[in-house]
């Protein structure tokens, strides 16, 4: 679907007959024939007439359209004009005139179907494949006998067109089946084709400075990477000159290996994200750039892309430049040793230690300082991150709660300096954008806070608003969970071509420039900023001919990427659960308005658990134990067993 939304995107704003690709051809002359598509100075465009859009469709029957390429308010279908389309289908729909209440539309095509696969378990006492999602029947076309020699509760992936299995994925009950299901949920691989393969083992481990003349030679500088401690492809270098105030901020320069249209860069286009579980990584990239030639390595030359930014002694930015480099990172360092040097517990430090101390230390000064203006403008939520530990069968033994710490703040600054710098060089493009929730999400909110004790005064801006939320529960002892709330009624982030500002981070321009191993954006921007860099005036049109579909698809992969993480953090809960039907355990009452649940907050925590309807209040600490749990739709259900009046 990513692709006929990405071209439909272009027929919408109008495409040149000669940019249309042959695979889409006959679409087009359908859709001619439909009356929809209108050829004019050789320019295909779909009429005003019609809408496009995703569909949803709501309990009572009734779709609405979420509407794309226009800003336009959500269409009503209802049920007589749906003609045959489907939750989450692609559909043109034509607007409806002359009806009283909200805009109305009617179904006269359907674009894409929304799931071309779906993954089912083999449930052998009723003979049926049920959807690992939901536990609904899929239909599958096999024979009879290959049914009877299936093990139970095998997993598979159907085409949901033809029936036909296209993989069997494993059986339910071996724990190494959940990344399978969860990548195949999604329809994301880990192998690269053999093109990308080779395309990739082209490229030398080393680099040669006298290759690259025409690069500033940064290799006397002592920059360091700073990253988790298991992290095996380092997207960005830094350095500071205390002398000048001027930090450097070196990106992995990708695009020097990426080519556009390339079969490294149609499958990076594809993927969008690097995806992270727990045990293992599925890259963006081959591993031979990921984790090689593009990683800033310790003690290896590498190419960067590299944001260079002066400061004055206000710690205002006074200057900035894009220079394409060559630099040495001098030593990888992880964030937990970076504490240790911030909190003063300098042991078994060697000369490198200690040349790069001489800048690591006052530049915790200088971000702290910069923080401290940030946030006059943008917020700081405590989100923290739960971190599964698996044992060698993939089985859940624990979870670790990973919060902010000095360095990640430091390194935090660091980036968000540059990319703020770098998206100030254009004004139509690729932006990180992150609009204001809206009123009734407001609302919403302010009904929530208001059932917990948070009662808000008048406020001029929802900045004022949600800092006064964010003191009044601190007060309560109840921060991380209303920031969480906070979180909720906000819209999400997102990549467009135009600059909406950043709503979350107080920015009126923002970008994403630090992350190209692991993020099509940041690619996507380097190629981007090197046209401007090098007045190449064919290249800069032809990215951003394409560059507004290419935002709304990047946007759905991110969300793609981060759904497959959760999908298998909650097939590791449900299967810890499961082997834990009866025991009791300490929970937080996490949502009250649609479902009761609660959070885990025990030896294990975050997982979420359905609770039985019981008179609980939001935020209230109670007792739980487990009464199910089910592998196939990662479901845990539980009875409140007692509402802890202390703290637990």
């Amino acid at each position: 679907m990513k692709e006929t939304k990405e071209f439909i995107l272009k027929l919408i704003r109008g495409i040149d007959k000669k940019d249309v690709p042959r695979e889409y051809l006959p679409l087009v002359d359908d859709l001619i024939r439909h009356k929809i598509v209108k050829l004019k100075r050789n320019i295909y465009k779909i009429s005003s007439k019609y809408r496009v859009g995703i569909l949803d469709i709501a309990r009572n029957g009734n779709g609405f359209l979420e509407i794309l390429g226009v800003k336009a308010k959500d269409l009503l279908i209802e049920p007589q004009d749906l003609n045959g389309a489907g939750k989450g289908d692609l559909v043109i729909a034509k607007r409806l005139f002359g009806r009283a209440g909200r805009p109305k539309g009617r179904v006269v095509y359907i674009l894409e179907k929304a799931f071309k696969f779906s993954v089912a378990y083999f449930k052998k006492e009723v003979g049926l494949f049920l959807n690992v999602k939901n536990e609904t029947p899929v239909g599958v076309k096999a024979s009879k006998k290959s049914l009877r020699e299936l093990p139970p509760n095998t997993v598979v992936k159907v085409d949901n067109e033809s029936g036909i299995i296209v993989e069997v994925l494993g059986v339910l009950d071996d724990p190494k089946v959940d990344e399978k299901i969860s990548l195949a949920l999604y329809d994301k691989k880990e192998e690269f084709s053999p093109q990308a393969e080779l395309e990739a083992n082209a490229y030398s481990d080393e680099i040669y400075l006298e290759l690259y003349p025409d690069r500033i030679d940064l290799t006397s500088l002592s920059f360091c990477t700073i990253d988790p401690v298991d992290a095996k492809d380092h997207d960005d270098a830094i350095y500071f000159d205390t002398s000048s105030k001027t930090l450097y901020v070196a990106i992995a320069d990708v695009s020097e290996y990426v080519q556009p249209m390339g079969a490294i860069d149609k499958e990076a286009k594809e993927r969008g994200f690097s995806i992270y579980l727990p045990h293992k990584s599925i890259p963006m990239l081959p591993r031979k750039l990921s984790e090689g030639i593009c990683s800033l390595k310790e003690n290896k030359k590498r190419l960067a892309f590299v944001s260079k930014i002066t400061l004055d002694e206000e710690n205002e930015v006074i200057k900035e430049e894009l220079i394409e480099a060559v630099i040495e990172s001098k030593r990888r360092y992880s964030y937990e040793k970076v504490d240790l040097f911030l909190e003063g517990k300098l042991e078994e430090i060697d000369e490198v230690d200690e040349e790069i101390l001489k800048w690591l230390l006052p530049l915790h000064k200088v971000t702290k300082s910069l923080r401290k203006k940030r946030l006059q403008r943008g917020f700081e939520f405590l989100n923290p991150e739960i971190k599964q530990i698996l044992d060698e069968n993939g089985e859940l033994v624990a979870t670790k709660i990973e919060t902010e710490t000095p360095s990640h703040a430091l390194i935090e600054d660091c980036m968000l300096l540059a990319n703020k710098a770098t998206a100030k060089l254009f004004d139509y493009g690729i932006f990180r954008t992150h609009e204001e929730p809206s009123m009734d999400k407001i609302e919403e909110l302010l009904e929530e806070l208001a059932n917990v004790g948070i009662f808000t005064k008048e406020y001029n801006t929802i900045h004022e608003l949600f800092l006064f939320i964010q003191q009044e529960a601190q007060k309560l002892g109840i921060k991380e969970y209303v920031d969480k709330l906070l979180i909720r009624s906000q819209k999400q982030a997102g990549y467009t071509a135009e600059n909406f500002g950043h709503f979350g981070l107080g920015f009126e321009k923002y970008t994403h420039f630090t992350s190209p191993i692991r993020r099509y954006s940041d690619l996507t921007l380097h190629r981007l900023l090197k046209a401007l860099l090098k007045k190449d005036q064919k290249q800069l049109d032809f990215i951003l001919r394409n560059i507004e579909p290419l935002t709304v698809r990047i946007s759905e992969l991110e969300r793609e990427a981060a759904k497959v993480e959760w999908d298998f953090m909650d097939r590791k809960f449900a299967r810890w659960a499961k082997k834990r039907v009866g025991e009791r355990f300490k929970a937080v009452v996490t949502e009250t308005q649609n479902s009761l649940i609660a959070q885990l907050d025990d030896e294990i925590k975050g997982a979420r658990l359905f609770l039985e309807y019981e008179e609980v209040e939001l935020f209230e600490k109670v007792i739980v134990e487990i009464i199910d749990a089910n592998i196939a739709t990662t479901k845990i259900y539980a009875r409140v067993i007692e509402r802890v009046q202390e703290p637990i």
